[in-house]
């Protein structure tokens, strides 16, 4: 049974995603409707991960000084102000310094520093072997929750059919709306009572931080942060952007499409934990990541919209089997205390990654070719699936070690 704080954490979660997701639709697109180039949309989305990684940097720093909870609430609320700046300001080079300080996220997929904080707390509140079962839970609940805010993505439309009103007039009112619902996050956060839990992860008075485990999340962070590279190049806005530019679909078919992307991610985070139980956390990340990127380089070779999508949604059944199973090996590889510190290093490598592929991707789409992001994406991943599985294949979990002995 769900503890309280399990279901407290998991509804903000769920609050948080469904907006990350509607903006991982309609962000690169508003921008384009703006008149931005391709470069632009990419400074501006980089910009908002650069943010999520600086405040996951400091993350550990300022839960010791404020509390976990209470920097839980205040990501929320910037989150919030994110969406007022979407909905006032006009000019896109004006959103760059909102998107980096309320860590505006258009990868469509939630990597905030709420979710790294979340994803240290949750394995000490279960037993080591129920540990993917509740991560994949967690990420079950930001996949649903994004289908819905991807389904969302359509709201400008219907907005604009159902009042009359301009398109960029709907647009304003549906980032209004992801501000409250950013403000509703907060309401599950100041129920949280942190207890035990947040004095284990953030306390001054625990041991430091071995050099084993520093070597192994160090060596982690490095290939999670070839991985992200090879993600940045794939936020949900650019392709969003990229079907919108090479089929001419509108933001309902985009709406729709991407919440069936979702409902695929949701679905397989609980095969990725029935999986690992039989295969191991490290044979699963990589059996199931590793095909899934072949799926997405024949996607630009689709010659229609209904080609590409099924070879999307291909990928998408899969590429998503290695989140919890990811952080539930690292959250396993280390003592309980240092895994506020594992999990901030690994999450820092995947924002600030993303942060730079993503503004790169603009301008690969503007000056190279227009669906080279998506084909250096996949090989980026390929490599990454190779180099772990060379790394970490021998490096097992201990509900792994007892299962073997």
């Amino acid at each position: 049974m769900l503890s309280r704080r399990l279901i407290l954490i998991y509804g903000a979660a769920f609050l948080r995603s469904m907006s990350i997701g509607l903006l991982g639709v309609v962000f690169a697109v508003y921008l384009s409707r703006l008149g931005s180039s391709s470069t632009l949309i990419g400074v501006v989305l980089a910009a908002g991960l650069a943010g999520s990684t600086v405040a996951t940097a400091l993350a550990n720093g300022l839960a010791r000084r404020l509390g976990t909870r209470q920097l839980l609430i205040g990501a929320a609320l910037l989150s919030a102000l994110g969406g007022i700046g979407l909905a006032l300001l006009r000019s896109p080079a004006a959103l760059v310094p909102i998107a980096f300080v309320s860590m505006l996220n258009g990868m469509g997929t939630d990597r905030s520093v709420a979710f790294a904080i979340e994803q240290a707390l949750i394995p000490s509140l279960v037993e080591d072997r129920e540990r993917t079962w509740a991560l994949s839970w967690y990420n079950v609940a930001l996949d649903t929750s994004g289908a819905l805010g991807a389904l969302c993505g359509a709201l400008p439309v219907l907005l604009q059919r159902w009042t009359g009103m301009d398109l960029l007039g709907a647009y304003r009112w549906v980032f209004v709306g992801y501000a409250a619902v950013n403000l509703g996050c907060t309401l599950f956060y100041a129920f949280l009572d942190m207890g035990p839990v947040g004095a284990a992860a953030t306390p001054a008075s625990l041991p430091s931080i071995s050099p084993e485990s520093k070597r192994i999340v160090r060596k982690i962070a490095l290939l999670f942060a070839l991985d992200s590279t090879g993600g940045g190049f794939l936020a949900d806005a650019l392709l969003a952007y990229w079907f919108f530019q090479r089929f001419g679909v509108n933001e309902k078919q985009l709406g729709l499409l991407f919440f069936v992307v979702r409902v695929f991610n949701a679905l397989s985070h609980l095969g990725a934990a029935w999986l690992a139980k039989r295969i191991g956390l490290v044979r699963t990340m990589v059996f199931t990541h590793l095909p899934s990127s072949v799926f997405l380089l024949l996607v630009p070779l689709a010659p229609n919209f209904g080609l590409a999508s099924l070879l999307l949604l291909a990928r998408e059944a899969l590429v998503e089997m290695d989140v919890p199973t990811r952080q539930s090996y690292v959250a396993a590889v280390v003592a309980p205390h240092e895994r506020v510190y594992a999990s901030t290093v690994t999450n820092i490598s995947r924002t600030g990654a993303w942060a730079v592929s993503s503004s790169l991707a603009g301008v690969l789409m503007q000056h190279v070719a227009f669906s080279a992001p998506l084909l250096i994406g996949g090989s980026l991943k390929i490599l990454y699936d190779g180099l772990l599985y060379r790394s970490f294949r021998h490096v097992k979990p201990p509900e792994e070690r007892v299962a073997s002995g």
